[in-house]
């Protein structure tokens, strides 16, 4: 069966990661740049998860997991060294209906994190159903290479003039048109290139009258 992609919006959500390793600290540092509210139990952490713990970005207790440690979470992740405590996440988490992943054992997971190229508020996801990660993995180094930075900026500067021409233009076919042409097959070939100062003149031009402007001022 394949799989429901979806986009989680972790803000202020509390969730629970099981170990205090490498591993751990990788995924703890995802849910944090979701901002989630990270939850940590493991016997020990990591240099680098001891600094965080200081700083209060996560919130640590030291000792072994259990059930209890559950209670209001919404998401689970599971990187601990042993498979009993693992598998005893999983089955915990399944039998209360949480979300809940168990680092590289795809069949305790209901659900899985994909290999992901950001670029601003712009999200390239890249999953193989948890089948092979280092192939998702090879995929996102050539998406990273193909959509640089510039995507993000693009995506900002769009946004707002979307959200003006669906405000602004009540013409449907008018405002179709101006919508499409934002992402024009001549605009696209551009951004490639990297040539946002051409792209925002030709954006301007063929917005010029519609009432929509780049949230940035250009123009």
């Amino acid at each position: 069966m394949g799989h429901y992609t979806i986009a989680l919006d972790l803000t202020g959500k509390a969730c629970l990661v099981v170990g205090g390793g490498q591993v751990a600290e990788r995924k703890i540092h995802s849910l944090l740049d979701c901002g989630a509210c990270v939850q940590v139990v493991s016997l020990e952490l990591t240099a680098g998860l001891e600094k965080m713990a200081e700083a209060g970005l996560i919130d640590y207790r030291q000792g072994r997991y259990h059930t209890s440690d559950l209670l209001d979470v919404f998401l689970v992740i599971g990187a601990t060294d042993s498979e009993k405590v693992n598998r005893q996440v999983a089955a915990d988490c399944l039998a209360r209906n949480l979300l809940v992943n168990i680092v590289d054992t795809p069949v305790q997971c209901n659900f899985y994190v994909p290999a992901v190229v950001k670029r601003g508020l712009l999200t390239i996801a890249v999953t193989t159903g948890g089948k092979s990660p280092l192939l998702a993995r090879k995929i996102r180094e050539e998406l990273e290479l193909a959509y640089g930075p510039q995507y993000g900026e693009f995506l900002e500067l769009i946004a707002g003039l979307r959200k003006d021409i669906i405000s602004k233009v009540s013409d449907s076919i008018k405002k179709k048109e101006l919508l499409e042409g934002l992402v024009s097959d001549e605009v696209m070939d551009l951004l490639k290139k990297g040539s946002l100062d051409l792209i925002k003149g030709r954006i301007i031009d063929a917005n010029r009258g519609s009432g929509a402007q780049p949230q940035d001022g250009s123009g």
